[in-house]
């Protein structure tokens, strides 16, 4: 009886649960039928935390959806509309503990810069700065914070970690087999610092890097590059020393930036317009949108097989199964006139890429297609874009890392520690070659490097029919060295430096729509509520759609089974 009283509470509760969140979803449809943008708004655009590439999961209750972040389509699309649309007067664009790399700091300053061209006032006003947040705030025309803040402007390092004492402690050993002498994905675990490769790349990353901070700020602040960098050197700055050094143009509260909005707006009072607001204004509305339909098709995280059912509409990195789904159904889509797929990943399982790179090159066959990198399309991520197509990169974008790498876990060591042991036994020449019990042998490390060396053939070969340059040329980029992709650029591993506008632009031009003809965006996977995760794609629950991604990487499942890895030697997080 009591089990059955807890059973009928317990549905009752679920049951006026999922009324509310109804009411609340059905609310939110009719508000989004009919967006209201008063003549003269200000946006209020508010950026904070990650900026992901696909469109995460919506729920339809205020407390929730405020959690939504933006995209980073979102934030190209409101930067567009407002400065296409006559009743948005001006943006008030305000950055916040961001976490996001380089390239998509490098998008949105292009659409704030964008945006300026139209005239229209756009300040910055900002909440304890750090890097990130003032690279952007530098395409605004004025820059301000609190009397009483600091800027966390000092310049930029990178920080390895390494755990090859602490593996040694706890009794696990770790092999590693890899081509291309940059492919250092197991210094990690065997080294206690920086190879002098990896050395040579962070210096080059850092180089490129400081050197388009300062010519964006010496632009911005209209200082010499050296005086800015004589400025950095003194950082970080509480609010009275940045305004002194002249890195922003005046120490005012928020109400006070608003003051002099309305003297600019000649406004009693500012009409406030939520950047969440604006991104329910179709773009159709303000005549940015045309007939014809190119797909955005996004990818994003790390690459893998995927599990069964996949279909390409969860979140969990790029499922080989379920991009493909993706892919195929941008190919058949007769209103479909051209594809731009997105790639923001480090790479991952050599076979799981093989897949995606070969779906792609069907697609490549049957509509006019363009690459667009994001923060990261690298080793696998690389691999899968050479379709022959133009690739276009942003400046900070990494990729290349052209290598293959295989990792062994042997945890004896630790097994003793624990009083666990295993007797094991065999059939076959290599049966024990993925026991965790023993390292590899040297004949089964020759195995293994056959198998890697194979592999990063197959690599080099397919990058140099997609480059069109001999495979030669192509071993002296690869090595699983990482590229900048302003570096790329002048090596010729990606076609141009841009973002989402150029690759549009030329994928307009591939087929044929004339270049002032606006066009519709449409986003592969679409944009999913709770509703669709819940009864639409079994999948994924609900709460996996809730759960940080650190939690479910599919880099720590890869590393943890092994086998062959086109993945980026390290994550790179420029602070």
């Amino acid at each position: 009886m009591a089990k059955f009283l807890i059973g009928l509470v317990t549905g009752v509760i679920l049951a006026i649960l999922m009324a509310v969140i109804l009411v609340f979803a059905l609310m939110r449809a009719g508000a989004e039928r009919r967006p209201a943008v008063a003549d003269g708004s200000t946006l209020m655009l508010k950026l904070e935390g990650e900026i992901p590439e696909r469109p995460p999961v919506e729920f339809p209750i205020p407390f929730l959806e405020r959690q939504t972040p933006l995209t980073v389509r979102d934030t190209w699309d409101l930067l567009r509309k407002a400065a296409a649309d006559s009743r948005v007067k001006a943006v008030l664009f305000e950055p916040q503990s961001l976490n996001i790399g380089w390239a998509k700091m490098q998008e949105i300053r292009a659409g704030l810069e964008r945006f300026r061209k139209s005239g229209k006032p756009l300040i910055a006003y900002l909440r304890t700065p750090g890097t990130r947040e003032y690279y952007l705030a530098t395409a605004a025309e004025r820059v301000y914070m609190a009397p009483q803040d600091m800027l966390d402007l000092k310049g930029l390092r990178v920080e390895m970690m390494y755990f090859q004492n602490t593996l040694e402690k706890i009794g696990v050993g770790v092999q590693i087999e890899h081509a291309g002498k940059y492919k250092d994905f197991g210094d990690t675990f065997t080294r206690e610092s920086m190879s002098p490769e990896t050395r040579e790349v962070m210096n080059s990353v850092l180089d490129e890097l400081y050197g388009n901070l300062l010519q964006r700020i010496s632009e911005a602040r209209r200082k010499p590059v050296e005086e800015v960098r004589a400025i950095i050197d003194q950082g970080p700055f509480l609010s009275g020393q940045a305004l002194k050094a002249g890195l922003v143009d005046g120490l005012v509260f928020e109400d006070q930036v608003v003051d002099e909005l309305k003297k600019r707006l000649k406004q009693s009072e500012i009409k406030r317009l939520s950047h969440r607001s604006y991104a329910r204004v179709s773009p159709a509305s303000v005549g940015l949108e045309g007939k014809q339909r190119i797909a955005l098709v996004v990818g994003e995280g790390s690459i893998a097989r995927g599990e069964e059912g996949d279909d390409g509409l969860s979140d969990q990195g790029i499922g080989s199964g379920g991009f493909t789904r993706l892919l195929r159904r941008a190919a058949e889509d007769k209103s479909i006139k051209g594809v731009v797929v997105r790639i923001d990943s480090p790479g991952g399982e050599v076979y799981a890429s093989d897949e995606i790179w070969r779906e792609m090159n069907l697609l490549s066959r049957r509509k006019p297609l363009v690459i667009s990198m994001s923060d990261a399309a690298a080793s696998g991520g690389y691999y899968i874009a050479m379709t022959g197509d133009p690739i276009v990169a942003y400046p900070g974008t990494i990729t290349g890392s052209i290598g293959v790498v295989f990792g062994k876990a042997t945890l004896r060591g630790l097994y003793d520690k624990l009083g666990i042991t295993k007797d094991m036994l065999t059939r076959g020449r290599f049966a024990a070659i993925d026991s965790d019990y023993r390292p590899l042998s040297e004949t089964e490390r020759a195995k293994v490097n056959q198998g890697v060396q194979a592999t990063y053939a197959d690599f080099i070969a397919k990058v140099a029919k997609a480059r069109r340059r001999p495979p030669e040329e192509i071993e002296t980029l690869a090595q699983g060295r990482v590229w900048l992709g302003s570096q790329a650029r002048r090596n010729g591993l990606v076609d141009e430096v841009g973002g989402l506008d150029r690759a549009i632009e030329l994928v307009k031009q591939k087929a044929r729509i004339p270049e002032r003809e606006q066009v519709t965006l449409v986003s592969f996977p679409p944009r999913r509520t709770i509703f669709d995760v819940a009864f639409g794609h079994p999948a994924q629950s609900v709460w996996e759609a809730r759960i940080p991604k650190v939690l479910r990487s599919w880099e720590a499942r890869m590393w943890l089974k092994g086998g062959l890895m086109r993945l980026m030697p390290y994550a790179i997080e420029v602070r």
